[in-house]
């Protein structure tokens, strides 16, 4: 691996109840969160295919830690997202080269599918900033129960010289989901929409 990591965390949300209602089965979605160096802290980068490189290495491992903290098969999966927040010496750019060209490719492999794009978000922050990872349906874009989010955060991350990097997964849509849109049971899955 090219990839520098300090530490992984993997983070299980589970919801049970919801306005008094119960979520049977619960919805629960997984994070897990690469806290990493930065190779291009500090100065500007014209050539930023190192990082590319690493988001590549993350997909995978990111994807396969976030899966087994739901205890599912990877195909079960329904919802993903990705975030990433770089440290005062790192640029939103850098954010962007991990999480764009090549880190979804080994997460649809994982998953065995993924027609839709992986929402994503970046932002720069000090310690214990907080990763909004925003979730989607994986094969269709425009099913309404499945737009989501989760947020986490690690206490000592990022360091001035790190990236938080972050895959997310869920076996579900938002509990108690009413606003419309495609069903589940629509999905077609051919273009990422429908």
């Amino acid at each position: 691996m090219k990839v520098k990591i300090r530490k992984i965390a993997t983070f299980v949300e589970e919801t049970r109840t919801e306005m008094g209602r119960i979520i049977d089965p619960p919805t629960r979605r997984a994070a897990a969160v690469a806290v990493i160096e930065n190779p291009c802290a500090g100065t500007y980068v014209e050539d930023l295919s190192e990082l590319m490189a690493i988001g590549e290495e993350l997909g995978e491992l990111l994807t396969l830690r976030a899966v087994a903290a739901l205890g599912i098969p990877p195909t079960s999966v329904e919802s993903y997202g990705k975030a990433a927040a770089v440290g005062e010496n790192g640029e939103i750019e850098h954010a962007a080269a991990i999480l764009h060209p090549k880190l979804g490719a080994p997460v649809r492999k994982v998953l065995g599918k993924g027609a839709a794009l992986i929402p994503s978000s970046k932002k720069r922050g000090g310690l214990g900033v907080a990763l909004d990872i925003p979730l989607g349906h994986k094969d269709a874009a425009f099913v309404r129960s499945h737009f989501d989010g989760m947020e986490v955060r690690i206490n000592d991350a990022p360091r001035a010289n790190e990236i938080m990097v972050a895959v997310a997964v869920t076996d579900s849509g938002r509990p108690l989901a009413r606003v419309g849109g495609l069903k589940k049971s629509e999905i077609k899955g051919e273009d990422g929409l429908r």
